[in-house]
Order: structure tokens, then sequence, then C-alpha cells
């Protein structure tokens, strides 16, 4: 499939940036139309019952630090302040159909421009907006950045991975020694430097190690049309897995897979860990963001106005929740 220079048109409700993708719905199966959220998207445990809100309907406020969501269908980002609040703009110009977003630690935002095949950096001093310098990319989708400032960047409709190295020294593509990447989506790296990526039309995630070795396939049991990836500060991988509306967790020990405590998502997509180690998932054909409180329950985040939010990020702090611990 060869795709057009424009952005393809809103998914509606399909199901997430995912072309041509096929998911089942209410026992039927229905067709995803060319977003590009996702260019990628081609073309357990009981559940605790909910807490509490406050007595103005909002959930408790804990988080200490925002959290950014980018709004695929309103081309905007959104800053969602710590401790709650009204959500706020982020300041970045021109965004057509953003998805994925990674934090640095001097606070500069990056985001997937996918719709404008293009990366941006929105500094957090304030200062003006720049372009990531990328050559021929084609629907960007999923980000990570390592601790020395090195971009990952899901170049999902050239079925690679690339890196641009903070050193300047260009934009290189990441090798791979196994079966191709098709339509590339989430990145996460975990606390050793190795890249895990979304592999979303061949139904799995991969592992690119830092060392150069041999790409490995994470075992996983029925993923269909993954998205978003993130690690928790134990070193288990979360894993969107948006074709069967759930998220699940591989963890990092090797023991059986779980799927997470989160009920009712529809095309989950971007996910992220706050520093009081709650799960956010962008559920993205039911415009909102849910958190999964570590203690149980589901929490939909007071945002109102939302239309399939894509990407979510929290800002690093020293102990990164990918990182993996000498003691669990």
């Amino acid at each position: 499939m060869t795709p057009s220079a424009t952005a393809p048109p809103v998914p509606g409700r399909s199901g997430g940036p995912v072309p041509g993708a096929r998911k089942r719905v209410r026992g039927r199966p229905r067709r995803r139309t060319a977003a590009t959220a996702a260019a990628l998207l081609l073309c357990a445990a009981p559940f605790a019952s909910a807490s509490p809100g406050t007595a103005d309907g909002r959930p408790p406020a804990h988080r200490a630090a925002p959290l950014y969501v980018s709004d695929y269908a309103d081309n905007t980002v959104l800053r969602l302040p710590p401790g709650g609040g009204d959500p706020v703009t982020v300041a970045a110009s021109g965004l057509t159909r953003p998805t994925g977003l990674a934090l640095d630690a001097s606070g500069d935002l990056y985001i997937a421009d996918t719709g404008n095949n293009r990366v941006v950096r929105v500094p957090g001093d304030g200062g003006p907006q720049v372009t990531v310098d990328t050559t021929g990319l084609s629907r960007p989708i999923g980000l990570a950045l390592t601790a020395n400032g090195d971009l990952y960047i899901a170049d999902s409709f050239n079925d690679r991975v690339v890196k641009v190295p903070a050193d300047g020294g260009g934009q290189v593509t990441v090798p791979t020694t196994t079966t191709g990447l098709l339509h590339p989506n989430g990145l996460a790296l975990d606390g050793a430097g190795n890249l895990f990526v979304a592999d979303f039309v061949n139904d799995r995630v991969v592992e690119v190690p830092a060392d150069g070795g041999p790409q490995t396939t994470v075992p996983t049991t029925g993923l269909s049309q993954p998205t978003g990836l993130a690690f928790d500060r134990r070193g288990n991988l979360f894993v969107s897995d948006s074709g069967n509306d759930r998220v699940v967790e591989v963890p990092a020990g090797g023991g059986p897979q779980r799927t997470a405590p989160a009920t009712g998502l529809d095309s989950p997509y971007g996910l992220a860990f706050d520093r009081s180690g709650a799960l956010y998932v962008a559920d993205f054909d039911n415009d909102r963001v849910v958190e999964v409180p570590v203690r149980g329950g589901l929490r939909p985040l007071p945002v109102a106005g939302l239309r399939t939010p894509a990407g979510l990020a929290v800002p690093p702090e020293r102990d990164a929740y990918g990182s993996r611990p000498t003691e669990r």
C-alpha cells in the first residue's frame, strides 16, 4: 500500500490510527479506516471496584507530575496539570494528527506530527518550536528517548525504526535481523537500553538489544494490533492490545502474561505511568484517558472534549519506570 502525501482521514469510530486493520466489535468484525495515528494502523486478575472521586466528581488529586495527551482528531496536545485542574493546550503549531509523545529531562516535549511526516520539539523553557532533523519519514508514530537524548522514531509506513542521535550524527535506521516490521507503532526502552517495538501488523512485540544482538520476539499470547508500550518501575512491560480492547502485562521475570485491570476499553493506544505507579491508558475510541491506580479501580480523567486521544507522556524522573531495579 502506498500512503498518500496528505494525512489520512480521522478514523471516526473505527478504532485508532490504523489503516486497513480489522477488529471485532460486538461479535462482528469492523474495518478500520486509513487513519494515521498508527500508521501503525495499517493500510487476569479480578477487577477492583472504582475508587470514589471528590465532591465535584473529579478523582482524588495525587498526580505529582503533569500528564501530556495528544488529541489525534483535534490536532492538539494537552497538558494535564499535576493534582488536577483544567488542561492547558501545548503551544505547538501546525500539527496534523499527532500521536506519539516523549519528554526529556529538561522538559522538552517531542511530538510525532504524523500527518505532516515529521517530529517536532517544543522546548520546556518556552522557546520556539523546532522540527527534528529527519529524512524521508512516512507516518511517524511511536517515540522513545534515551537518557542521553537519542531519539527513536517508529517510521510506520516505511516499516522501520530510525534513530536520531543526540550528538547530531544524523539519522540512522535501527538494524533488525529477523522477520521485517510491518507498520511499527509504539516504542519503549527498558533500563538496559533495549528497544521494544509494537509490530502492529505482525501482532507481536519485538526487542532490539542495546548491544546490537539479534532482534527477538517478546513471548506473548494472542496479541492483535499492538500499539502503545510502557514499562512500570519493576520492569514489567505493558502492551496496548488494541485489537482485543485490553492492556496486557508481560512480567519482567518471565511469568505468565496477565491482563491489566482496565475494563471497557475500545482500541487502547498510548500508555504511561506516573510517579505513583498508576497506569494511564489513551482509550482511543472512547474519547477518554483512564487511570488504573496501583491499589485498583478505574478512573476516567475529567477532561472534556477529547477526541481520539493517542499518545501519553509524563516527565522522566531519576528512577525511571523503565529501569529494572536490583531488588524486586
